[in-house]
């Protein structure tokens, strides 16, 4: 096994390097569960689908460029340009395939289409109440797409599974780090 993932490594060893994971280790660690499958909004889906051909047609061949005028400069041992790049490339390549991957296995659903449009589903905006009375508008999405600043949650958290197939004026619960937690939903819509 990759030391990367050892017990004692991770204790002891507060310099990590990331370059030090095999990508074996890295797509079992970024894996969907089993059985689980992999959902995005079209939305997702083609910004995936536009960072892999961003990398693929832009930034890689920018890096293969420098990485080739810095290896003709002499020494590559003391070569930061040459360093660097190489160093580059690998993330690039990583992010690739992983990117590659994550599209091969996309079950693409288009949220405007839903035809139960009372409940919520994948795809959704859901406005929900907290306990506190504090209202939220979060959209259930793919795990990769995920980002809580946008209010974009995975389809897969604590949150969205409690919301999962509930109507205006339910009140749902939900397990938090404090405890459970009631949710009352406010509004669902589908909009793109």
């Amino acid at each position: 096994m990759n030391k990367a993932f050892t017990k004692e490594d991770s204790e002891n060893n507060e310099n990590f390097d990331p370059d030090e994971i095999s990508d074996s280790d890295l797509d079992e660690h970024l894996a969907l569960p089993s059985g689980v499958k992999n959902y995005m909004t079209t939305g997702g889906f083609r910004q995936l689908r536009d960072e892999l051909e961003n990398l693929a047609r832009v930034e890689r061949p920018k890096i293969v460029e420098i990485v080739g005028w810095a290896a003709g400069n002499g020494d590559r041992s003391e070569n930061g340009d040459y360093l660097y790049g190489k160093k580059r490339l690998r993330e690039i390549d990583r992010r690739i395939r992983f990117l590659t991957k994550r599209l091969e296995s996309a079950e693409v659903v288009d949220a405007t289409r839903q035809k139960n449009l009372q409940k919520v589903f994948f795809g959704a905006w859901v406005t929900y109440e907290d306990e506190s009375g504090a209202q939220h508008r979060v959209r259930l999405v793919g795990v990769d797409e995920a980002d809580p600043a946008q209010g974009k949650i995975s389809w897969r958290s604590p949150v969205a599974l409690a919301l999962l197939k509930s109507e205006v004026g339910d009140q749902v619960r939900v397990r938090t780090p404090q405890g459970i937690e009631f949710l009352d939903v406010v509004a669902i819509s589908y909009e793109g």
